[in-house]
């Protein structure tokens, strides 16, 4: 049997035990600690920065020259002098025709000239004579003027032989086909044997100059009023020599290392894209850029001084589409702005109307309160403590 002295004793100790434990923690069917304070959003100030505005436009590059090479005279190609795809210099021989017929026509003319020559000494002489006898009445006078109509006659013959030798001479130069510009050359059409003719409709190859080679985009007509009136009400402005600046993202989506320049923009517009033509002009010393390649450009602008810049993420749409930002006001509490955004600049979108500097953009935690709730704004990136990590750690 206990007696009343241990059962005392027992039920001191199981009282202790009991509240040695509840100082140890919360009870475990217990309700959950609730939030303490606003809820905690992160905030970044707005902050007015320097952009140079940019746009990406499809485009293809187009050689800086194309000589469609064709014969100026008939007859038989005798050999090809150059290599299918190398680089041909101004000049350089590509065909040679069979030159014996225009040898041999350049030599007859050349014989006619030498046989009018001689002719005109002999009537030239004549003429100066009857020029002194006529004066002392040895001559008639109509011997006098047939001797100087047929001096005039002789100059004449020579000069329509010398006509006729040049005229051999280049018939004669043609045999030689030859580069008419500095580039790269494709294929040929003919082998030697193959009859070609003067002017004909096909070429015998093509020469293409690639290096500086050309870049034609096509641009929105509504896209460049935009840009006009931006400049004109100063929201945008040039930068100077360099305005004109434009970068290529080739197909592989690699970028291409060398700048080039916006040469010109076409008068007139599409009528069936609404599209205005842009070319610009690259340098292509390693040939990298061939004709006919589709192409990104990045036309550079102008430069905007004071761009707004908001993460994509802070962004968000109201039941119509239309964007809103999150704001913490001068009280504290969340309030949603309408914004205009004009384009997106890597993963930011370019605010023009709805913010300005010195506000405190939400970019992390606005789906934890709702317009015009009071919110705790810490520095964008800011790790709030955990309550119950908190009291662990006091435990």
């Amino acid at each position: 049997m206990f007696s009343n002295h241990s059962l005392t004793g027992g039920t001191a100790m199981l009282a202790l035990v009991s509240a040695l434990l509840s100082a140890c923690g919360d009870p475990p069917h217990g309700p959950p600690a609730g939030p303490s304070g606003p809820p905690q959003v992160g905030v970044q100030v707005v902050q007015p920065q320097r952009v140079v505005l940019g746009t990406e436009l499809p485009g293809r590059t187009v050689p800086f020259q194309i000589a469609e090479v064709r014969p100026q005279v008939t007859g038989l190609i005798q050999a090809r002098q150059f290599d299918e795809g190398s680089l041909v210099k101004a000049g350089q021989a590509l065909y040679q025709i069979d030159a014996a017929s225009y040898q041999a026509s350049y030599d007859s003319a050349r014989a006619a000239l030498a046989k009018s020559e001689a002719t005109l000494r002999s009537t030239r002489l004549k003429s100066q004579r009857y020029d002194e006898l006529v004066t002392i009445q040895a001559v008639s006078q109509q011997d006098h003027d047939d001797a100087s109509a047929a001096l005039q006659q002789g100059e004449a013959d020579v000069a329509s032989a010398r006509a006729a030798v040049e005229t051999a001479r280049i018939n004669l130069a043609y045999t030689r086909v030859v580069s008419p510009i500095t580039g790269r050359i494709g294929k040929s059409s003919v082998t030697p044997g193959a009859l070609v003719t003067a002017n004909q409709a096909g070429t015998l190859s093509t020469v293409q100059q690639m290096d500086p080679i050309y870049v034609d985009v096509t641009q929105q007509s509504s896209a460049v009023l935009r840009l006009r009136h931006a400049l004109a009400r100063g929201e945008l402005k040039a930068g100077g020599a360099n305005a004109a600046v434009v970068k290529l993202l080739l197909e592989d989506g690699s970028i291409y290392p060398l700048a080039g320049k916006l040469q010109f923009s076409d008068v007139t517009v599409d009528q069936g894209t609404g599209a205005i033509t842009l070319r610009a002009v690259f340098p292509n010393p390693g040939g990298e850029l061939l004709p006919g390649m589709y192409v990104r450009a990045v036309v550079e602008e102008g430069v905007n001084e004071q761009a707004v810049l908001v993460p994509q993420p802070a962004v968000s749409r109201d039941s119509t589409g239309k964007p809103l930002a999150f704001v913490v006001g001068a009280d504290g509490k969340l309030e949603a702005r309408a914004i205009t955004t004009e384009r997106a600049i890597g993963d930011q979108w370019l605010v023009t109307t709805g913010l300005k500097a010195g506000d405190r953009l939400v970019v992390e935690g606005q789906q934890k309160a709702r317009p015009g709730q009071a919110v705790n704004a810490v520095p964008a990136g800011a790790t709030p403590a955990s309550a119950p990590a908190a009291r662990l750690a006091a435990n």
